[in-house]
């Protein structure tokens, strides 16, 4: 049987214990060592292997306690390429404290909410140790046992808990006489929620407490590892730590180490014989560029080579969309001026922004520059490297959207807020206009929504009949029937009044190859309807009145024609 896929597990223990398949990125511990970092931050979008690596890390380097515990590390690593990598690497192997913290959970609606997960996360971390903490207790203070004790039982002030990695460090280097290890995944996940949600002054204060005392002034600190997507440092989250190594997706050390390669996406679609798959999975989730490596999303990856699993026809699906709350590419469009807007419509067009990296951003100053919008969406993956070049002493690069995965969620949040922002609207022009037969009134009005809104064309007919549908279906006086799902043969659209005594209407829909085919597309479109006695649908359940209508788009622009009543 083929080892099952690691579909949400970043337990490394588990998937090597229970046999899951396993993607090797344990040199990342070879290099750690190599290049001595004491403070590592990581940058990388969410979900792309971070909270794995640092699982990997911890059953790595912490302290066994027991020659069996120490034993079974060896056991989880002996296939792993790190045991080959030499002695000078793996006597570093159950030697430290580790304390491995996540402050994913902090993703709340208030500050109280949010302070409680991460006292919980690190309380699970203390009480994790506690047994150490009591073989070695008469090697600790009175003040320091009670101190992590009080940690443990989640009964510390906050100003306890902001020095209690510091705490945690102290207490294992007198009980072990070995510095420790601290890990810390999705670092800004607080601070942006925080942002969000208005509390971001009393979260951005607590962070910056927590890292200083363990990271700044910490003498028991071997290394650190922190990850996340964005490095915030304006407002001091990392004040004065000069020892701190930023590795962003800019920087080609590390980059093979997060996401998949894809030798190792070739590799495993050749084990699950659906190799015959990779163009779709190439088209779909591949594009990110971290320093010089091309990577694809791992998340992604695994979802759909679970789905080929089941059906080597499966259809690929955006499953990103669901792993985060896309709040900042919803700001974006959102706040969209006429400039942005077009700046969006150029990259679905798949096209290349110039945009200058600005590393340092801040959540406070998101919409100070409209670069810094575009930053945050480079850092958190909806925009990738195409190139990157020097201009003034700056850093440019030319940013598209990576694949279709990406293309997909913007297009669908584009018509989320075009949902949302019609609904504020009022259409009873374009109804009459539609009631007299008045197709240049229709064709005015139309276009007009067309020119406030955000267009992609590379799908243009979804987008336009979906565009139309959401405009007609605001009415409270007639029900829109959307065919184009179905594929039946029949009209894009009707529309009816719930009386078999009022008014219905045919609309079909033509996208145009160019402005100057507008009208004769228009008129193909009411020819179809005719052609294809589409009105036979409305007669049988007993309309009276059908109006039909031609309508044919190309770009910002809409031509209407009427074809006049047909009893």
């Amino acid at each position: 049987m083929k080892k099952p896929l690691p579909v949400g597990i970043d337990n490394f223990e588990k998937i090597i214990k229970e046999g899951y398949f396993y993607i090797d990125k344990t040199i990342l511990i070879k290099e750690l060592l190599d290049w001595k970092g004491e403070v590592n931050l990581f940058i990388r979008p969410r979900r792309f292997g971070k909270t794995l690596n640092l699982s990997m890390l911890r059953y790595f380097f912490e302290d066994g306690e027991t020659p069996r515990q120490n034993q079974h590390k060896k056991e989880l690593f002996k296939d792993c390429k790190i045991m080959q990598a030499g002695p000078n690497y793996t006597r570093h192997m159950g030697k430290y404290p580790v304390i491995n913290l996540t402050l994913k959970s902090a993703k709340q609606a208030d500050f109280e909410s949010a302070y409680y997960t991460i006292q919980a996360e690190i309380a699970s971390e203390f009480e994790r140790h506690s047994a150490s903490i009591q073989r070695g207790k008469d090697l600790l203070s009175a003040k320091e046992y009670e101190q992590y004790m009080s940690i443990a039982n989640e009964t510390a002030n906050q100003t306890l808990l902001q020095g209690s990695l510091k705490l945690f460090s102290k207490c294992m280097y007198k009980i072990s006489g070995i510095n420790t290890i601290i890990l810390i995944d999705e670092y800004d996940v607080p601070l942006e929620n925080a942002y969000f949600r208005g509390f971001y002054d009393k979260m951005a204060d607590f962070i910056r407490s927590l890292f200083e005392s363990a990271l700044k002034t910490n003498d028991y600190l071997q290394f650190a590892v922190i990850t996340g997507c964005l490095r915030i440092s304006k407002e001091s989250i990392f004040t004065g730590l000069n020892h701190l190594n930023i590795i962003s997706i800019l920087e080609p050390k590390y980059s093979e180490h997060f996401g998949f390669t894809e030798e190792e996406v070739q590799q495993m679609m050749e084990y699950y014989n659906v190799k015959s798959r990779f163009p779709t999975m190439k088209e779909w989730y591949d594009g990110y560029r971290f320093g010089d490596t091309e990577v694809y999303n791992p998340w992604s990856v695994i979802k759909f080579l679970y789905d080929l699993e089941g059906n080597i026809q499966a259809f690929p699906r955006p499953y990103w969309i669901n792993t985060s709350s896309n709040q900042i590419i919803k700001d974006l469009i959102t706040r969209a001026n006429r400039e942005t807007k077009g700046q969006i419509e150029m990259l679905l067009q798949g096209n290349s922004l110039d945009m200058q990296i600005h590393e340092e951003v801040t959540y406070e100053d998101i919409h100070s520059m409209g670069e810094n919008l575009w930053n945050f969406l480079y850092f958190t993956g909806y925009l990738t490297k195409e190139t990157i070049y020097f201009k003034e002493s700056s850093i440019f690069i030319k940013a598209r959207i990576p694949n279709m995965e990406i293309k997909t969620i913007y297009q669908n949040t584009i018509m989320g807020w075009f949902r949302e922002l019609i609904k504020k609207e009022n259409f009873h022009d374009l109804y009459h206009a539609m009631e007299e037969g008045n197709a240049e009134k229709m064709g005015e009005i139309i276009s007009k929504q067309l020119f406030g809104t955000i267009s992609f064309y590379d799908n243009a007919e979804n987008f336009y009949h979906g565009f139309l549908a959401g405009i007609l279906s605001q009415s409270e006086h007639y029900l829109v029937k959307s065919n184009r799902e179905s594929g039946n043969g029949r009209s894009d659209l009707m529309v009816k009044s719930p009386s078999l005594r009022g008014r219905s209407f045919i609309l079909e829909l033509k996208v145009s190859h160019s402005i100057d085919d507008l009208e004769t597309d228009a008129s193909t479109a009411l020819q179809q309807i005719y052609d294809k006695n589409y009105m036979e649908e409305l007669r049988t359940e007993g309309y009276k009145k059908i109006d039909c209508y031609g309508v044919a788009f190309y770009r910002k622009d809409c031509e209407v024609t009427f074809g006049g009543q047909h009893p």
